[in-house]
């Protein structure tokens, strides 16, 4: 997973088999951002084999994504206010920067079919 400067470069696999690619944007304190790809990996990874087997819908795992989010900055060192907004803020980030990458495949999809 190639690492622009401040930028994840990111690719999946959609349900119905299109490659997905994100360009999502790192905090400026990020330690190391090969460790923030392959932690994405071990996520999405789990994801995939628990909820096959699980046979949750999207919905219900949306939800327990945000919940762990919240649980995960509720628990972690510093204050409870910082650490929320902090996850709050970088959900936010990630959502528009998929939302931009997603509009960027769709009109890649459309410059290869013409």
């Amino acid at each position: 997973m190639p690492v622009e400067k401040n930028r994840l470069v990111y690719s999946v696999w959609s349900e119905d088999g299109h490659a997905l690619n994100f360009s999502f944007p790192l905090h400026p304190h990020t330690n190391s951002p090969r460790q923030v790809g392959d932690i994405l990996d071990a996520v999405l990874d789990t994801l995939d084999h628990e909820v096959g087997a699980l046979g949750a819908t999207n919905g219900d795992v949306l939800q327990a994504l945000a919940m762990a989010l919240a649980c995960r900055a509720s628990v972690m060192n510093g204050s409870v206010e910082v650490n929320t907004a902090l996850a709050d803020d970088l959900a936010q980030e990630a959502l528009a920067a998929a939302r931009a990458s997603l509009a960027a495949n769709r009109l890649g999809h459309r410059g290869e079919q013409a």
